[in-house]
């Protein structure tokens, strides 16, 4: 099994910056390619970015793009830095782990944390 934790959240102005962490333990980190998903109240949870296992491809929802970056290092840490944050990017946001490269898919993550609150004031 892989545990996952997400730090990082919090309440931020729009137009702020957040630097959300995924923490693994468990098995091999690197066997595995990551993702983080975000979930609003009322609402189906949604991809927000995806890496590889040796973290040298990502892919990123258009929402998103030019604003986010995801990154990994080698050992077992990945992150999610949010820039130019606005309020519809207020969300709990999850970090998951899949076997399947750079899956857009919530249903093909195998492991997920607990979930971290991102909250944008307008």
């Amino acid at each position: 099994q892989v545990q996952l934790v997400e730090s990082g959240g919090g309440l931020v102005q729009a137009g702020g910056s957040l630097r959300l962490s995924c923490a693994a333990s468990g098995r091999t980190f690197s066997n595995y390619a990551m993702g983080w998903f975000r979930q609003a109240p009322g609402k189906e949870r949604e991809f927000v970015a995806a890496i590889s296992r040796g973290g040298g491809s990502t892919r990123t929802a258009n929402s998103v793009k030019d604003r986010f970056a995801i990154s990994r290092d080698a050992e077992n840490m990945m992150y999610l830095q949010m820039n130019s944050l606005k309020p519809e990017d207020t969300a709990v946001y999850y970090c998951a782990a899949s076997t399947l490269r750079l899956s857009v898919l919530h249903s093909e993550y195998v492991y997920w944390g607990q979930g971290t609150q991102v909250t944008v004031s307008s």
